[in-house]
């Protein structure tokens, strides 16, 4: 296995042309030395771009730019993030210990897939959208439509995901992301859910809820959105949303909890998210 430095997106980008299907983009490494040593994945070639700067960056100008080699640190310490964007921030302070929050990037947690990413669901309720690039130039997908499966994207072989677009928390909006893990918020996540909140005169004029280990990918929610949005957030409204909820779920027994735990914890989760969420909005 050949290891590839690269320092520039150019750099980058040349070598994810070379190598095609062969090649695996290396950064933080969190993921993708663990799936190594577990012989999930052999590449022939690393293509390491740690050391791309103009990666790193986050820039407000009406939408949040987010570059993808920001660390969850840096997400999790900006003010102005934390602002903008609470639910993400609230996020990445949670992925994982401070070992991974120094060196894991946020486009490392958007690109590995994992059905458990913390990330994730912050960036879906905001409708974040995502630059790939290549020689051939630039597109931009929802993050919706970038995640197909577990540990898989509509990321091609010769693309880099350069950055995050996120537009700001509207305003009479709040939002929050809760999860419950084995021991501690550190760990990753049993069940994890993002909420995003508008509220006129106590009436919810818009909700989006996702999820993450509850599911195949972190998804969208659709069904207690319908049941929240034109309602007042009264014991019975609530109540049947965090039904939905579970209902709308696809969760799968592992090492970490059941399908049917995953589904009990939904609700309460929901309702805690909920409360919250008024709380701020206020």
């Amino acid at each position: 296995m050949q290891f590839r430095m690269t320092r520039s997106i150019d750099e980058a980008l040349d070598e994810l042309s070379h190598w095609g299907d062969d090649g695996c983009l290396v950064a933080g490494g969190t993921d993708v030395v663990l799936q190594y040593r577990n012989r999930e994945i052999s590449p022939a070639a690393l293509i390491h771009i740690e050391r791309i700067e103009e990666l790193r960056s986050v820039a407000v100008n009406g939408t949040t730019m987010i570059g993808a080699l920001t660390t969850h640190h840096q997400l999790a310490t900006d003010p102005e993030v934390a602002e903008r964007h609470p639910a993400l921030v609230r996020a990445a302070g949670i992925v994982g210990g401070w070992q991974t929050q120094a060196v894991g990037t946020l486009g490392g947690n958007i690109c590995n897939a994992s059905p458990a990413a913390d990330t994730v669901p912050p960036l879906l309720v905001a409708d974040a959208k995502l630059t790939l690039a290549s020689t051939a130039g630039t597109r931009v997908v929802t993050v919706a439509d970038f995640l197909t499966g577990r540990r898989s994207t509509s990321r091609r072989s010769d693309e880099l995901l350069t950055s995050i677009d996120v537009d700001p928390l509207p305003a009479g909006s709040a939002e929050t992301y809760l999860k419950v893990g084995r021991r501690s918020s550190m760990d990753v996540a049993v069940v994890g859910l993002a909420l995003r909140l508008g509220l006129t005169d106590g009436l919810v004029t818009s909700a989006r809820i996702a999820t993450c280990s509850v599911a195949p990918t972190p998804r969208r929610v659709t069904a207690p959105e319908e049941i929240l949005v034109g309602s007042r957030l009264e014991a019975e409204v609530i109540i049947a949303a965090g039904h939905a909820l579970a209902e709308a779920s696809s969760p799968m027994d592992d090492a970490r909890g059941s399908a049917s735990y995953r589904r009990r914890v939904l609700p309460g989760l929901l309702t805690r998210a909920i409360e919250q969420c008024t709380e701020e909005a206020k």
